[in-house]
């Protein structure tokens, strides 16, 4: 039976709501349940998050037809790609055992769902024997349509920008971003991949190195801030829905509990700031492109100034 570790205890402890957590761990399966099945099957992406060769975290983005993800048995998930040479955890993918945190969201309605497991290469792609598959509920996901571009009119990796902290061009995307992924993972290299979202505004840049964001109420499993209660390590991802661009930051994060703090910021149970380290940007990375959302209703206002 699936448990939670010393920091995810640890969080849940703090933050009052150990009841509610344990009853949050039938979430946590070992094995795809086939209606998760179907719903991999027809997506045409999937975030990845993972440690490149030196222990620095990363989260890109995988992205192809329906049929770019499989399940050929309850406890394997086949992709159908991998990461270009170029990208961050490009290399590590390619070698066998890597520990790999996913998560595939669908946004025309709103589901998503978390896969966790270790990886190797096989032809193309990559196959990842699982050891968790967890359910997530679908607040703070914006809705939208996508469109699958041609190889000659998309995802042809056209600039790589690489840097040590955010542009002011950057901090802009940031500042407006809707949406973002974070890659966690615990001291003993389980990695897990999570989804962020909310009004623009949500992500604050406090500086070319320095980011806020609220964390708001959910399922009370603390899977992301049980791992930096642990290990700071972060990766976040965060993908132009219009552009196909993605924007990959690496750095620390680590969680803010002071409730004045929170209490400023509309909708937050706490906040976590995160130490930008490492940057890259990629313009026209993936084929894929996004309608403007419809934002949703479980977004809290963003205060303004």
């Amino acid at each position: 039976m699936a448990d939670y570790h010393h920091g995810e205890l640890a969080v849940q402890h703090r933050a009052g709501l150990r009841d509610p957590a344990a009853g949050s761990l039938r979430a946590i399966r070992d094995a795809v349940p086939d209606a998760a099945a179907l719903f991999l099957a027809r997506q045409p992406m999937i975030v990845i998050g993972a440690a490149d060769a030196s222990g620095r975290l990363w989260s890109t983005l995988l992205t192809g037809a329906p049929g770019l993800l499989a399940v050929p048995d309850p406890r394997t998930l086949t992709i159908a790609a991998r990461p270009a040479a170029d990208d961050p955890l490009g290399a590590v993918l390619r070698e066998s055992g890597t520990r790999v945190g996913m998560i595939a969201i669908e946004p025309a309605t709103r589901r998503r769902i978390r896969l966790n497991g270790v990886a190797r290469p096989e032809g193309d792609g990559v196959r990842i024997a699982l050891d968790q598959v967890i359910g997530n509920c679908p607040k703070y996901l914006q809705k939208r349509e996508y469109a699958l571009l041609p190889p000659d009119r998309g995802g042809r990796r056209t600039a790589v920008r690489r840097g040590e902290a955010l542009t002011t061009v950057q901090q802009l995307t940031l500042a407006t971003a809707d949406s973002f992924f974070i890659a966690t993972a615990s001291p003993d290299g389980d990695a897990d991949a999570s989804h962020r979202g909310g009004n623009p505004g949500f992500l604050q840049v406090l500086s070319p190195t320095r980011l806020r964001w609220p964390d708001y109420a959910g399922n009370a499993m603390f899977l992301t801030l049980g791992n930096l209660e642990l290990s700071p390590g972060a990766g976040l991802l965060v993908p132009d829905w219009e552009t196909g661009d993605l924007l990959q930051l690496s750095g620390a994060a680590h969680t803010v509990w002071d409730g004045a703090e929170a209490a400023a910021v509309p909708g937050a149970q706490r906040l976590v700031e995160f130490r930008v380290e490492a940057v890259q940007e990629t313009q026209d990375a993936v084929r894929l492109r996004w309608s403007d959302p419809d934002f949703s209703r479980f977004n809290p206002p963003v205060a303004q100034g």
